[in-house]
C-alpha cells in the first residue's frame, strides 16, 4: 500500500477547509498542546486559510483533479503492473482525505490479505508524515490482527531512489544546459524536531551528498535548503526562498531546483516553488528559473520502488522461513 499525504477534493475553500481540519488535527503535524491549540485552529486558522489556500490549489488545478492525486493514483497503477509478475496486488491511500487510509486498510483485512507492505511516499522519515502513517496504521491493524503489516520507514539514501533522480537531473540537462546552479528543497521542519531525535535532517544531508557524488558536483554547484515554513518558530534552514532571492541578489542569474522529498509534483512543488519562488527569483534580479519534475510515475521511479519492495518482501520471506524452520 502506497501512502501520501492527501489533498483537498477541489479547489474551493469548503473543501479546504475540510482537508485541512483533519490534517491539522493531527498531533504528529501540529504538537502544540491541544486546549491551546483547538481555539487557535478552529476560531481564527480554519476561518483564514482556507479562502488562501483554496486559490493556492485553484491555480495548479488540472481537468482530471488535484495533481498529488493524480500522479499518486498514475504510480501506483505502473507500479501495481510491474509488481503483478511477483503477485503483488498495490493499492493507494491518503493520509488525509481520500482514499482514506483506514478505509483502504478496512477493505483490505475484509478481502482477507494476510500480508502487506505499507510503503509510504516520502523518502526521507520524519514523525510528522512517515511516524503519523505509522501511528494510523498501528490504530486500525492492532498487533495479533491481519493482514501482518510491515512498513518501509525511509528510502533517503536507497540506491536505485538517488539514480532515479539523478536520471531525471540528467534528462533535464539534455533539454536544457548544465551550468546552471541547482538547489535541492525539502520540504521544512521545526528544528526542535530534529534537536529532540528526528532524523529527518540527517537523512536529507545524506540524500543531498548522494546525488552529488552520483552527479559529479560540488557544494558549490549542488546546495540543498527548507521550504514551506509556518508560524514564528526557528525551522531547518537555510530557507529555500532566501537562498533564491540572495543568489539573485548576488549575481547567480541561472537556477534549476529539484524537490528530492517529494515523489509526485503537488502543491508545493508545482505552486510554492514553480510559480511563487520563481516570481521572487526573477524578481530579485534573477534570469532564468529552472523546476525539474518529481519522479511521478516516471520509468525510474517505478523501477526504483519495485526494486525496494521485492527487497522488502524478501527479506520477510526469509524470516519466516527461518521462523518455520
Amino acid at each position: 500500500m502506497l501512502v501520501n499525504l492527501g489533498t483537498p477534493t477541489a479547489p474551493t475553500p469548503a473543501a479546504v477547509r475540510r482537508y485541512l481540519a483533519e490534517f491539522l488535527s493531527d498531533p504528529r503535524v501540529v504538537d502544540t498542546p491541544r486546549w491551546l491549540w483547538w481555539p487557535l485552529l478552529h476560531g481564527v486558522i480554519l476561518r483564514i486559510r482556507p479562502r488562501r489556500s483554496a486559490h493556492a490549489y485553484a491555480s495548479i488545478w488540472t481537468a482530471d483533479g488535484s495533481p498529488l492525486l493524480v500522479h499518486s493514483r498514475a504510480l501506483a497503477a505502473r507500479l501495481g503492473d510491474a509488481m503483478s509478475v511477483d503477485n503483488v496486488r498495490v493499492e493507494l491511500a491518503m493520509r488525509y482525505g481520500e482514499p482514506a487510509l483506514d478505509s483502504v486498510l478496512a477493505k483490505l483485512r475484509d478481502e482477507g490479505f494476510q500480508r502487506l507492505l505499507i510503503l509510504p511516499l516520502y523518502p526521507q522519515y520524519a514523525g510528522a508524515s512517515t511516524g503519523s502513517v505509522l501511528d494510523a496504521a498501528t490504530r486500525a491493524l492492532p498487533s495479533g490482527t491481519s493482514p501482518a503489516w510491515r512498513a518501509v520507514h525511509d528510502y533517503h539514501d536507497d540506491p536505485a531512489y538517488i539514480d532515479a533522480l539523478a536520471t531525471s537531473i540528467e534528462a533535464h540537462w539534455q533539454q536544457h544546459d548544465r551550468t546552471a546552479r541547482l538547489l535541492l528543497s525539502y520540504h521544512g521542519l521545526p528544528q526542535r524536531h530534529v534537536d529532540r531525535g528526528d532524523p529527518y535532517l540527517t537523512q536529507c544531508t545524506a540524500t543531498t551528498q548522494r546525488l552529488r557524488e552520483r552527479l559529479g558536483l560540488d557544494e558549490n554547484q549542488l546546495t540543498m535548503s527548507f521550504q514551506s515554513r509556518v508560524g514564528r518558530e526557528v525551522w531547518l534552514g537555510p530557507d529555500t526562498e532566501t537562498v533564491l532571492t540572495q543568489w539573485a541578489a548576488g549575481g547567480v542569474g541561472e537556477v534549476q531546483v529539484v524537490c528530492p522529498g517529494f515523489a509526485v509534483d503537488c502543491l508545493e512543488t508545482l505552486e510554492e516553488i514553480a510559480i511563487r519562488y520563481r516570481e521572487a527569483f526573477l524578481a530579485a534580479g534573477g534570469a532564468r528559473f529552472e523546476y525539474i519534475p518529481a519522479l511521478n510515475d516516471s520509468d525510474a521511479h517505478v523501477h526504483a520502488l519495485r526494486d525496494l519492495i521485492r527487497r522488502f518482501l524478501g527479506d520477510w520471506d526469509k524470516e519466516a522461513s527461518r521462523a518455520g524452520a
